[in-house]
């Protein structure tokens, strides 16, 4: 993990299968494909849906946060932080989720492609 723009954050290669993660891209983009099993909350439906992070996330766990490729990200990370949540930006996001050949799943269970 490192903290280089004060946004802890994390590789892609360091995540393991159990790791809880959320997803901040909005519905179109999780309908494309997303990584099987992770928590959507889009970025704009966020503070309005916390509740179900909360309730979702492991309470000793990190919550892995992921969008696109790191921008949106890293603003929901900051905000979890700010609120006493163990969370770390994925850097990269999806984008390099898929590079690094991780499986991505679209709104049906079948392969999906980041959008």
């Amino acid at each position: 993990m490192s903290i280089g723009s004060g946004v802890p954050t994390v590789e892609i290669a360091a995540l393991s299968d159990g790791d809880f993660l959320l997803d901040v891209r909005e519905d179109d983009e999780w309908q494309a494909g997303h990584a099987e099993g992770a928590l959507h909350i889009p970025m704009s439906e966020f503070v309005a849906r916390y509740g179900e992070l909360t309730e979702a996330a492991p309470q000793d766990g990190r919550v892995h946060v992921i969008c696109r490729s790191g921008g949106r990200s890293a603003q929901v990370t900051m905000y979890l932080v700010q609120q006493g949540i163990d969370a770390v930006n994925v850097d990269g996001g999806m984008q390099v989720w898929a590079a690094a050949g991780r499986p991505v799943v679209d709104a049906k269970g079948e392969p999906g492609h980041v959008l």
